[in-house]
């Protein structure tokens, strides 16, 4: 799964994400692209929870293409 999440800046930005997938899929595979503002994440979990997760977090999700 490949999403964009707008408003990560910087490193302290890259923890929330990474915990909001953790929490919802705590054996995921998190890799995260600041400069792209790209997530990648292997998962077996549904990725609409996942994008919620984050959205919570407070940063607009929405999926790559």
């Amino acid at each position: 799964m490949e999403l964009v999440v707008n408003g990560m800046r910087c490193g302290h930005c890259e923890a929330p994400v990474q915990r909001a997938v953790k929490r919802v899929a705590p054996q995921a595979k998190v890799v995260i692209a600041r400069a792209d503002g790209r997530v990648s994440i292997t998962m077996d979990t549904d990725p609409t929870v996942v994008e919620d997760a984050i959205r919570q977090e407070g940063y607009q999700v929405s999926s790559a293409e």
